[in-house]
């Protein structure tokens, strides 16, 4: 039996969860091994009880993980679990990042530059101009766009990449074989020559109401930054973009006329300094330090600072991108209400910068 066949089934055993499989991947090697594991080595793994022990001894599920394989093959797409190296690096860092993902088209998961844009699904004739414009000006950068191929914003995004020539990497709620809504099938499959579709459900699996939400983790997680193009009060774009600051992950919002229902959502990002404000291309190219080559970094020269103060400075010259001051007391070991009056001294120095949502990053 391949370890394919037994990371599909081990992925099909209910009430495990992402996180489950993960620890037991761990504690036992690989997903074949925990399948060859006695019951009483299963018990000793922390959230393995005797019913979840004996689920995964007597498991019957790995004719339904071949009968996967072959649909899946048929298909002409692929397989990826997290622990494969083509598995996308920035979503394997999201801490419920699934376990298995099935992707089809040539599409680089890993690019050196990669942007989520999202918006309404009733997008008014601003939003779409605004998304074009957005892929226009990001044309020579070298940038791969994630969105979910939904109506409105989404599908502008894809379509704007497809006309710029750029890659587009489109999340499905549903299996491959289920596009939803089924009108934008021409251009699943026209984004194909150069991007990929790509879910964690099964094919065969409806694009059920409940599924969107997970669909949304996958597009904030694979990405460096969120742009919200247009969104109202509730929309699945907002949870997109809450769901990526969750991730220490950059957010933009694309401000618009007050009193617009399609604003709305937006604005308040940016009020309540959930997002930044995205008036160009130069904001993406600001924040994300896309004006650095995307090579190896270049050594930070560390000022002559007292010595905590250049622990900080130590720490966020190693980070890619600006993490958040909980994270800062974690990891230099000085006292949260410490580390702000030592962050203020460094921006005084003009040596780091603050951004929304309590984050701080080299100047």
């Amino acid at each position: 039996m391949s370890e394919l066949v037994s990371q599909i089934a081990l992925d099909l055993i209910p009430g495990i969860g992402n996180h489950g499989v993960k620890q037991l991947i761990s504690y036992c090697g690989s997903a074949h091994e925990v399948f060859n594991a006695p019951k009483k080595k299963l018990l000793k793994i922390p959230g393995v009880g005797e019913k979840l022990a004996k689920v995964i001894v007597n498991s019957k599920s790995f004719s339904a993980a071949e009968e996967i394989i072959s649909k899946t093959e048929k298909m002409e797409a692929g397989i990826l679990h997290y622990t494969d190296k083509e598995y996308p690096e920035r979503l394997k860092n999201t801490p419920d990042a699934p376990n298995l993902i099935y992707v089809k088209g040539p599409g680089i998961l890993n690019p050196s530059r990669c942007i989520a844009i999202v918006g309404a699904r009733k997008a008014t004739e601003y939003g779409k101009r605004i998304t074009e414009k957005i892929i226009s000006d990001l044309r020579e950068l070298d940038v791969t766009i994630v969105s979910g191929l939904a109506y409105g914003i989404d599908i502008q995004a894809h379509k704007a990449c497809m006309n710029n020539k750029l890659p587009t990497l489109a999340i499905l709620a549903g299996g491959l074989d289920m596009i939803y809504p089924s009108t934008h099938k021409k251009y699943a499959e026209e984004l194909q020559n150069t991007g990929a579709i790509l879910t964690e459900s099964i094919p065969g699996t409806k694009p059920d109401r409940h599924l969107f939400p997970a669909r949304n983790r996958i597009i904030a997680g694979m990405t460096d930054a969120t742009v919200v193009v247009e969104a109202a009060e509730k929309s699945g774009a907002l949870i997109t973009a809450h769901i990526a600051d969750s991730y220490n992950r950059t957010v933009f919002a694309v401000p618009g006329n007050v009193g617009n229902n399609y604003s709305e959502g937006t604005n308040r990002l940016i009020a309540s300094q959930k997002a930044l404000i995205y008036t160009g291309v130069e904001d993406l190219i600001y924040h994300l330090n896309w004006d650095i080559d995307q090579g190896e970094k270049p050594l930070q020269t560390i000022p002559d600072l007292p010595e905590e103060e250049k622990l900080i400075f130590e720490l966020l010259s190693k980070e890619n991108e600006p993490i958040e001051i909980d994270l800062i007391a974690i990891k230099t070991q000085i006292p949260i209400n410490k580390v702000a009056s030592l962050l203020l001294n460094l921006e005084f120095q003009n040596l780091i910068k603050s951004l929304p949502g309590k984050k701080f990053g080299l100047k």
